[in-house]
C-alpha cells in the first residue's frame, strides 16, 4: 500500500485519538492497540517517514497516559482482563467461531462413529479406560473415576495437563492452522464418541450433570484455544496488506494473549473436577446452577460483552457524521 493511500484511510482515525489522551481506560486500551498495529506496518513499509515518526509520538503518548504512575502499572492486569482480552475475542471472532463450528462436526462424527461401530470408542479411549468404566457402571458407580486420588493432587494434575493440551492447540496452529485444527478435531471426535457410549450405557443424562460441571468450562475453553491456533495459522495465510512475517508476528501476538487469557478458566474447571465433581450425589438443581452458570459466564465474557464493549468504543471514537 503506498504511504499516501495508508495516511488517507487512517488520518480520520488518528486525529480522533488524538483527543483521547485524557479519556478513561477503555478508550485508551482500545486506541493503544490500534496505534501499535498502526505503527507497526508504518515502521515495516515506511521506516523513516514522517508518518512513522508521528504514530511513533502518538503511541508514545498513549503510552505515557496509560503507564504514567505505579498506581496504574498495578492496573495493567485488571486492563487486561477488563479491556484488553475481550477486544481480542471481538477482533477474531471469525476464527472463535470456525474453531466451535469444527468442533461440534467433529464431535457429532465421534458420535456417529461410537453408534455404527462398536470398536470405535476403544480406539479413541483406549480398552483400560473403556474396561474401567464399563466396571464402575456395573457397581452402580459409572463417574467412580472423578473419585480417585487426593483432591488437591488431583487438582494440580488436570489443571497441568489442561494447560498443556490448550498451549498445544494454541502452537500447533503454526502448521498453516492445520494442526489446530486437528486438535479440534481429536478432542471433538473424543468428547462426541464418549457422550454416545455413556448415553448407551443408559447413564447419558447423569454423565451430563456429572461430567459437565467442570466440562462446560474445559470444553469451550480448548475451543477457544483453537480459535488463538487459528488466528496464529492464519495469519500467515491471509496476510492481507502485510508482510508474511509481519503478519504472522502480529498473529502470533495475539493468539497468544488469548491462550494465555484462558489459564485461569482451566485452573476453574481444574478446581470443580478436583473438589466437586468427585461428589457424584450432588443434587441436580445444583449442578445445573453451575453447568448454567459457567455457559452464561462464557457466552458473556466471549460473545456479548466484547461486542458491546466494541460498540462502546466506536461511538466514543468515530465522531456522528451528517447525512444530508
Amino acid at each position: 500500500m503506498h504511504e499516501a493511500l495508508f495516511i488517507k484511510q487512517n488520518s480520520s482515525k488518528w486525529k480522533a485519538y488524538e483527543n483521547l489522551k485524557s479519556a478513561g481506560p477503555d478508550e485508551l486500551a482500545e486506541a493503544f492497540i490500534n496505534i501499535t498495529d498502526d505503527l507497526a506496518y508504518a515502521k515495516t513499509f515506511y521506516p523513516s517517514s514522517k508518518t512513522t515518526k508521528y504514530l511513533n509520538g502518538l503511541a508514545a503518548s498513549f503510552h505515557q497516559s496509560i503507564y504514567k504512575n505505579k498506581k496504574e502499572k498495578a492496573n495493567r492486569f485488571f486492563i487486561f482482563w477488563q479491556y484488553e482480552l475481550p477486544l481480542m475475542f471481538f477482533k477474531h471472532r471469525k476464527s472463535l467461531l470456525y474453531s466451535f463450528l469444527f468442533f461440534t462436526v467433529f464431535s457429532l462424527i465421534g458420535a456417529l462413529s461410537a453408534r455404527y461401530d462398536n470398536t470405535f470408542i476403544r480406539l479413541v479411549l483406549g480398552n483400560d479406560y473403556v474396561n474401567m468404566t464399563n466396571e464402575n457402571i456395573a457397581k452402580g458407580d459409572p463417574f467412580g473415576v472423578y473419585k480417585q486420588g487426593d483432591s488437591p493432587l488431583m487438582f494440580l494434575s488436570i489443571a497441568a495437563n489442561n494447560i498443556r493440551v490448550e498451549l498445544f492447540t494454541f502452537v500447533m496452529g503454526v502448521f498453516l492452522s492445520v494442526g489446530s485444527i486437528y486438535m479440534i478435531m481429536y478432542n471433538g471426535v473424543m468428547m462426541g464418541s464418549f457422550q454416545y457410549y455413556l448415553f448407551s450405557k443408559g447413564v447419558g443424562w447423569q454423565s451430563v450433570l456429572v461430567i459437565w460441571l467442570h466440562g462446560t468450562l474445559e470444553i469451550s475453553a480448548i475451543i477457544i484455544a483453537g480459535g488463538a491456533g487459528l488466528v496464529l495459522g492464519n495469519s500467515f495465510l491471509f496476510p492481507g496488506t502485510y508482510k508474511r512475517l509481519v503478519s504472522l508476528k502480529n498473529g502470533a501476538r495475539d493468539g497468544l494473549k488469548i491462550a494465555m487469557g484462558l489459564v485461569p478458566v482451566f485452573l476453574t474447571a481444574a478446581f470443580i473436577e478436583g473438589f466437586i465433581t468427585r461428589h457424584t450425589e450432588i443434587p441436580a438443581w445444583l449442578s445445573l446452577a453451575v453447568i448454567i452458570s459457567s455457559l452464561s459466564f462464557i457466552t458473556w465474557y466471549v460473545i456479548l460483552y466484547p461486542r458491546r464493549l466494541n460498540q462502546k468504543l466506536t461511538f466514543k471514537i468515530i465522531p456522528d457524521e451528517k447525512t444530508y
